[in-house]
């Protein structure tokens, strides 16, 4: 969680997590897992990592080196045949557990991390892959999930930020929200910003948009790589193109479990380490950020030591020598099969809402009250497109459109069965101006695509292809946003702009004069881009 006033140059950063002590004596500990995920464990996972893990070597083996030499495959076992060993540094490890001789309720944030596992505290993580977390566990209801919520911010804004919960009355917020959501939990969240929290007025915005606010770019596809979900959108002048939004369920923690799976293979010497344990999980994803790249240059075995402090334990140095694990890792997001996750959806794109009684503007309240000339006007061109059906005019007659025009657009997404398309047209605003085969685009799209793993630079190439004319295209192209803190390997610029050059249709090539992707905008970093753009266009809105 990233929260702060808009005049601040940084935010505070909170992982947005709490412990909560148990409420009787003997209650079984409940902890949400950090890393571990469903699908890994299932028959078949293995065989897809392994075959996810054959296409990335031989993408790494068949690409040469800038100097025109190939590289030189090293195996596993050369690399498990190196030794390890462990050397004791320090007696005593200077990181402690938290204190809770006060016996709190709750703790949240780092303090919830260093809680002692022995101690009768229950660990939940509120928010998972961009939602609400609802589960069928202790604490995995909605009411339940929007308390802790509730907890941890007040406690970031009472304690940290230092405004007192009485004084939010003269304040105002945004809410940066994924571009694709729930709309029921994103209502519950604001309610509980206003009524239990006590903002005096709350605005809600993408966090795409705000990426380029944040960023100051006018038009791009926006690429936000998280710690347990990528998301895909192409914003043009401030509007996120609903036909463009796409949701990937991995993140950099499955890169963190790959290079752990690797890793493991190779030997690796801390041999007790567990993925059930969020310090150690800490501890990997360290190690990951230090060790990992994206550069095909750097080859062969490489020796490396790392520490492990961990409360009550003596600090201890590891060596170890990696070889192409470090390249390995980070390639399962173009590669997601190596994962090994099996049994889940793995794609998602943004699905007609189903409504809300208590909202009375939402999309199917504003079809029911159309005005009569709008019925008119729908009633028209229903019957134009059944004449033209029924009797085509000759190829080249000059009074033949080029493209239907708005007022026919809602009628030919119903007979293409397009759902919450013909909506969009006749609500009216940006999404009207979608061509029919933006919009047929994305009808195929979810047919072909939902459900399975895309690598992020098949992704990106499915969310412009989901843009409604080719300048819009041209444009996304040309510009590629990266923000978030999935991606910070060295080498991911270069990699992921020769990933997409090489994949773009030939039709764009000429069209298009480089393909620019940014990976840190004004040497920003981009896990605080889209803050900083909610800071910006709170500076809009207060002008």
């Amino acid at each position: 969680m990233r929260m702060g006033r808009a005049t601040d140059t940084l935010p505070i950063t909170v992982p947005q997590v709490i412990v909560r002590r148990h409420k009787q004596p003997g209650q079984r500990r409940y902890e949400d897992q950090c890393l571990s995920r469903e699908g890994l464990n299932a028959a078949d996972s293995n065989e897809q990592r392994q075959n996810g893990l054959k296409m990335v070597d031989q993408v790494i083996w068949s690409k040469k080196m800038s100097s025109g030499v190939r590289r030189t495959p090293v195996s596993a076992e050369q690399v498990r045949q190196t030794g390890d060993e462990s050397v004791l540094r320090d007696p005593n490890s200077k990181v402690k557990w938290t204190n809770k001789t006060h016996q709190p309720e709750y703790l949240v944030g780092e303090e919830a991390l260093y809680v002692n596992p022995a101690d009768c505290y229950s660990i939940h993580w509120p928010v998972c892959r961009g939602h609400l977390n609802i589960h069928s566990g202790p604490g995995g209801s909605l009411t339940a999930a929007l308390a802790d919520l509730e907890t941890i911010w007040s406690h970031a804004l009472q304690k940290l930020l230092e405004i007192p919960l009485k004084d939010l009355k003269y304040y105002r917020c945004i809410l940066l929200i994924p571009d694709i959501c729930n709309r029921q939990h994103v209502k519950e969240v604001v309610n509980m910003l206003l009524v239990k929290i006590g903002f005096s007025a709350v605005v809600v915005h993408q966090e795409s948009v705000c990426a380029m606010f944040g960023s100051g770019l006018s038009s791009a596809c926006v690429m936000d790589v998280g710690d347990l979900k990528t998301s895909v959108c192409c914003v043009e002048d401030g509007v996120s193109h609903r036909s463009s939004r796409l949701c990937l369920a991995y993140g950099s923690s499955d890169v963190t479990q790959c290079f752990f799976w690797l890793m493991q293979r190779a030997g690796f010497p801390f041999r007790e380490c567990q993925l059930g344990n969020k310090l150690e999980c800490i501890l990997l994803q360290q190690l990951k950020e230090s060790f990992c790249h994206l550069y095909q240059d750097i080859s062969g075995l490489q020796d490396h030591e790392f520490r492990t402090c961990f409360p009550d334990s003596p600090v201890l140095l590891y060596q170890l020598r990696l070889g192409d694990e470090k390249l390995q890792a980070p390639m399962a997001l173009f590669y997601p099969a190596a994962f090994g996750i099996v049994g889940q959806k793995m794609t998602s794109l943004l699905h007609r809402s189903q409504g809300d009684a208590e909202d009375a503007h939402d999309e199917h309240f504003l079809l029911t009250t159309q005005s009569k000339q709008d019925q008119i006007q729908l009633s028209t061109s229903s019957k134009a497109t059944t004449d033209r059906k029924l009797f085509p005019k000759p190829a080249g007659f000059e009074g033949e459109p080029n493209m239907c025009d708005p007022s026919e657009k809602g009628n030919l997404t119903r007979d293409l069965d397009l759902g919450h398309a013909q909506s969009e047209c006749l609500v009216g605003g940006a999404d009207a101006e979608e061509t029919l085969s933006a919009l047929l685009s994305r009808k195929t799209a979810m047919t072909q695509f939902e459900g399975k793993a895309l690598g992020m630079d098949k992704a990106i190439l499915h969310s412009i292809d989901s843009c409604a004319s080719d300048e819009t295209k041209r444009k996304m192209y040309s510009c590629i946003l990266v923000v978030g803190g999935g991606l910070l390997f060295d080498g991911a610029q270069e990699f992921l702009q020769h990933r997409v050059l090489n994949k773009m249709p030939p039709s764009f090539r000429r069209l298009v004069e480089n393909v620019n992707v940014i990976t840190r905008q004004k040497d920003m970093d981009p896990r605080v881009i889209a803050w900083k753009g909610g800071a910006v266009l709170w500076a809009a809105f207060v002008w």
